[in-house]
């Protein structure tokens, strides 16, 4: 009952708070206008990921308290909000925010979690500790798993509602996966970024009526990411691995397409393209809400056999 009403209460905070931040970015003229690249034909307002912060943010204090992993995700999610924030704000005027300060406070934020302890210590083989991580390992096993799902997240956000309901069925799935093996502050964490995801979501399902940008994209992929080190990645079995890889499996997925296709053609890996697996579903026919739903119903596939891996693997 605690984490449904966690999900619930941070659904409610996020709900309530997007109109009037919508409002504001209307007047303040702070919305994602059209580009060959991007599907909508009509300027939509961004700033959607100061409610999912703010709704997380206090459902965190509320339900969990200041813990590690509180402040991992509030201090981490909060510089990501600044920056995403800067480069949504050039988005609004029709230009592409430098990818190298970006890198650079992708590179710093993946190490906020091993601040406060939360760090990926090492993987178990059968009943024992084989491989232990030592200091430096373990940090950079954390910082790339992070610094990943925050890129990964924000690549997705390209079609009405797919960002934000994957991060509800990622969420659920660690939610999920923190109860099976007892981890009472990762199932509430994961239960709030779920309420807030899909707070969001009711103005963000086609047609979205408000984005989250990518200061909301890279916070869900932050947090997410956050989530599974504190929970299922922390001194995980060999197998069990997989677990946190198939709940995100989405992002993961489109990102291992999307870089095979540059590598093949030749492109940057950070070139804004359409090569992303929601692109190719629009461009076979399917519309917006057949993509989201189809892509979905793949998420929802991943999260179904990571708990039943788990549930295997006892």
């Amino acid at each position: 009952m605690r984490y449904a009403i966690a999900l619930l209460t941070a659904l409610g905070t996020v709900y309530c708070l997007v109109p009037p931040i919508r409002l504001a970015a209307m007047r303040w003229g702070f919305v994602d206008r059209p580009a060959p690249r991007k599907i909508h034909r009509t300027p939509i307002p961004l700033m959607g990921g100061v409610a999912i912060f703010l709704g997380c943010v206090a459902a965190f204090y509320a339900f969990i308290g200041w813990t590690p992993l509180t402040a991992s995700i509030v201090y981490g999610g909060g510089a990501l909000m600044a920056v995403g924030l800067v480069d949504d704000a050039y988005k609004t005027r029709g230009k592409e925010f430098p990818v190298w300060p970006r890198i650079i406070v992708y590179t710093i934020v993946s190490s906020i979690p091993v601040w406060f302890g939360i760090e990926i210590a090492g993987v178990r083989f059968g009943g024992e500790h084989m491989w232990m991580f030592g200091g430096g390992w373990s940090i950079l096993a954390t910082m790339l798993w992070v610094f990943a799902l925050i890129n990964m997240m924000n690549f997705i956000d390209g079609v009405d509602g797919l960002a934000s309901g994957i991060a509800v069925i990622s969420s659920l799935t660690l939610l999920t996966v923190a109860l099976l093996k007892g981890q009472g502050p990762s199932a509430a964490a994961a239960a709030v970024v779920a309420g807030a995801a899909l707070g969001f979501l009711a103005y963000n399902f086609y047609p979205a009526k408000m984005f989250m940008g990518d200061a909301g994209a890279t916070f869900l992929g932050y947090a997410l990411a956050v989530i599974a080190v504190d929970g299922a990645f922390k001194s995980a079995a060999a197998l069990s691995l997989f677990v946190p890889l198939l709940a995100v499996g989405v992002p993961i997925m489109d990102t291992a397409i999307v870089f095979s296709r540059r590598l093949l053609s030749g492109k940057g890996l950070h070139r804004a393209d359409k090569l992303h697996t929601h692109h190719s579903l629009l461009h076979w026919g399917l519309n917006q809400r057949q993509t989201v739903s189809f892509l979905y119903l793949v998420g929802a596939v991943f999260s179904l056999l990571s708990i039943l891996l788990l549930l295997t693997l006892g």
